[in-house]
C-alpha cells in the first residue's frame, strides 16, 4: 500500500517512576498530600475522578467503563459503593488511586527530523497518578491528531515517548528521539521545550550521578517533582526504573485497513521497537512469530466485511487499528474509540502498575542491602526496618492491586493476559515473593538466634542463682545453730554445705538430658516403683537406654 492519510491518531503515554521515600524527620502527610499543597503553583489539580455526582453530566462511556470490570476491580479504581444511609456500620472506602491533572498545556509540537515538517498534537488529558502504599507515580499523557501520513505515524511512534536521547549523531542530534518537542499554551506559546542536542548535559550528569538525565520538557511536566539526582531544589523527587522508552498506546483510523501489507502491520505494530526507514529484519523471532504472538484478531479479517479492527499487543505497546469508514470504530462514546479511551486504557495501565511496583520492590530491597553495614548497629537496624516495612507494603499490594481477573468480557480480559505475559508480571512476582520471603526468613532466623543466645545467658545466670538460693536456703533453716561456736567452725561449714550443693548442681547439669528422659519416661504412668528406681539409677549413671 502507498502511504495512505490516518484519518484519526489517539495515542497514551504510561510513564511510570519511582519515588523515594520522604524524610524521616516528621514530614506530615503521604506522598500526593504534600503534592497537593504544592501543587497549584504549578498547575496540577486533584481530582477524584471523571465521574460526577451530577447523573446529568454522567456519560454513557463512563458507564460502559465502570461496568466492564469485576467489583473487585471497581472498588480498586472508583472506591467502595456509597450510601446516602448515615447509620452504616462500614463507611465507604476511597479509591487508592489519586488523579492529578493540569490544563495549562494545550498542544504538542513534535519535529521529527531537522528539516521535517513540525507535527501538532492536541493535548487530550494530562494526569498524574499516586498510589496508596506504593512508592510509585504514572504519567499519563493523552494526545489526538488527524489526516497524518501513515509513515509519519510510524516515525513517531518510534520517536515518542523517549526520556532521553540514548546517543547522538555525527551532527550531535540525539537518537532514536524526535529533533525537537515543544508544550505550548492555548495562544501558542511555547512552555517548554526539548534539549537532546546539549549533549554535554547529560554526559556531564552520567559522569556525576550515575544516572540518567530526562530531557527538559518532561521535567517540565512533573515539576514540583523533581529528579532524584539533581541539584534541583524539591521536597518530593522521583527516579527512574525502566527504560528510556514509555509504555504506549495508540489508536490508528485510516480508510480500508485490509489493504495494508504484512510488512506495513509489521512496522506498525512495532514502530517503537523498529526503525521505520530501515529494512525489515525478516529473521528476527518477533517479526517471523508476529501474528502470533502479538496480534488479537477477534475482531479482524483480511477479506471479510465488517472485520477491520485488529488489536496488537507487544506489552510495552497497545495498538489498535481499524476502519475510518466504520462509524462504530470512530463513535466516541459507545464505540472502538471509546472503549480504547477507557477499557483499554485501563487495562494497560493496570498491566503496567504492576511491573512497576515489582520493580520497586525489588529496588528497594537491592538498596537496603547495598546500605547495610553489619559493623554499625544503627545500620542493621535501619535494615531491618526497612525489609520488614517492605515486607508490608508487599502483602498489602497483593490483597490490594494484585489480581489476574479483570473482566467477564473476553476481549478485556484477553487483552490484559497478552499484555502481562509480554510483561513477565507473573514471574516477576514470583521471583519479588521469594525474594522477600527468604528476606523475611532470614530476619525471622536471626531473631531466633538472637533469642537462643539470651536464654542461655539467662540459663547460666539461673544456675549460680540456684546455687546462691539452695545455699541460702539450707542456712536459713537453722537446723544447726550456726549462728553460735567459733568463726572457724562455722567458716568451715559453709564452705562444706556450699562445695556440696555446687557439686550437687553440677552434677544435674552434667545429666540433665539423661534426667529428662527419665522423666519423660515416668510421666507415662506405666512403670513400677522398681522399674522407676532403676530407670533413675540409670539416668544418674548417665546412661540413655530406652524407656
Amino acid at each position: 500500500m502507498a502511504n495512505p492519510d490516518i484519518s484519526l491518531f489517539h495515542a497514551n503515554l504510561v510513564w511510570p517512576l519511582q519515588l523515594e521515600p520522604l524524610a524521616e524527620p516528621a514530614v506530615d502527610g503521604r506522598h500526593w498530600e504534600i503534592f497537593e499543597t504544592i501543587a497549584p503553583q504549578h498547575h496540577w489539580q486533584r481530582i477524584d475522578d471523571e465521574f460526577t455526582a451530577d447523573p446529568g453530566q454522567f456519560q454513557e462511556r463512563h458507564y460502559r467503563e465502570f461496568v466492564s470490570f469485576l467489583p473487585y476491580v471497581q472498588r480498586f479504581l472508583y472506591g467502595e459503593g456509597r450510601s446516602k444511609r448515615k447509620d452504616a456500620i462500614d463507611p465507604p472506602g476511597e479509591s487508592p488511586v489519586h488523579v492529578f491533572r493540569r490544563k495549562d498545556i494545550d498542544r504538542l509540537r513534535l519535529t521529527l527530523s531537522e528539516g521535517a515538517t513540525p507535527i501538532e498534537l492536541h493535548v487530550v488529558h494530562l494526569d498524574l497518578y499516586f498510589f496508596h502504599d506504593l512508592d510509585l507515580i504514572q504519567l499519563n499523557l493523552e494526545v489526538r491528531g488527524s489526516k497524518l501520513p501513515l509513515d509519519a505515524v510510524r516515525d513517531l511512534l518510534f520517536r515518542f515517548g523517549r526520556a532521553y536521547p540514548s546517543g547522538w549523531d555525527e551532527a550531535g542530534d540525539g537518537l532514536h528521539n524526535a529533533y525537537s518537542a515543544e508544550w505550548l499554551t492555548a495562544d501558542g506559546s511555547v512552555l517548554a521545550h526539548s534539549d537532546t542536542r546539549l549533549r554535554e548535559k547529560y554526559l556531564h550528569y552520567v559522569c556525576a550521578h550515575r544516572s540518567p538525565c530526562i530531557s527538559e520538557h518532561w521535567a517540565c511536566l512533573l515539576r514540583p517533582l523533581v529528579l532524584s539526582h539533581s541539584d534541583e531544589a524539591g521536597e518530593l523527587r522521583y527516579r527512574l526504573i525502566e527504560y528510556h522508552r514509555m509504555p504506549l498506546t495508540a489508536y490508528i483510523a485510516l480508510d480500508d485497513p485490509q489493504q495494508l501489507s504484512r510488512e506495513d502491520w509489521v512496522q506498525l505494530g512495532l514502530a517503537s521497537t523498529l526503525q521505520p526507514r530501515e529494512p525489515l529484519p525478516v529473521h528476527d523471532p518477533m517479526v517471523r512469530e508476529f501474528e502470533a504472538r502479538y496480534c488479537q484478531d477477534r475482531y479482524w479479517s483480511d477479506n471479510t466485511p465488517g472485520q477491520s479492527t485488529r488489536f496488537i499487543c507487544t506489552g510495552n505497546t497497545l495498538m489498535v487499528v481499524g476502519d475510518a469508514r466504520q462509524p462504530f470504530f470512530l463513535d466516541g462514546e459507545r464505540g472502538v474509540l471509546a472503549q480504547f479511551r477507557h477499557q483499554y486504557f485501563i487495562v494497560f495501565l493496570i498491566a503496567h502498575l504492576h511491573r512497576a511496583a515489582l520493580l520497586v520492590f525489588s529496588e528497594t530491597m537491592v538498596d537496603a542491602v547495598n546500605d547495610l553495614d553489619i559493623a554499625v548497629d544503627a545500620s542493621v537496624r535501619r535494615f531491618k526496618r526497612r525489609i520488614r516495612a517492605n515486607f508490608e507494603t508487599f502483602l498489602r499490594f497483593t490483597h490490594r492491586y494484585w489480581f489476574h481477573e479483570l473482566s467477564e468480557r473476553p476481549h478485556i480480559q484477553t487483552i490484559f493476559r497478552q499484555c502481562a505475559e509480554h510483561l513477565r508480571n507473573d514471574d516477576m512476582y514470583q521471583e519479588v515473593r521469594d525474594e522477600i520471603r527468604e528476606m523475611s526468613n532470614y530476619l525471622d532466623s536471626d531473631s531466633q538466634r538472637r533469642q537462643s543466645n539470651t536464654v542461655v545467658r539467662l540459663t547460666v545466670i539461673t544456675i549460680l542463682g540456684l546455687i546462691a538460693t539452695v545455699t541460702t536456703g539450707y542456712f536459713g533453716m537453722n537446723i544447726i545453730p550456726f549462728g553460735e561456736g567459733p568463726a572457724a567452725d562455722r567458716i568451715l561449714h559453709g564452705a562444706i554445705a556450699s562445695l556440696g550443693f555446687i557439686t550437687l548442681i553440677l552434677f544435674a547439669v552434667a545429666r540433665s538430658k539423661h534426667l529428662s528422659d527419665f522423666l519423660e519416661a515416668l510421666a507415662e504412668g506405666r512403670l513400677g516403683f522398681r522399674d522407676k528406681l532403676a530407670l533413675l539409677g540409670r539416668a544418674l549413671r548417665g546412661r540413655r537406654d530406652e524407656y
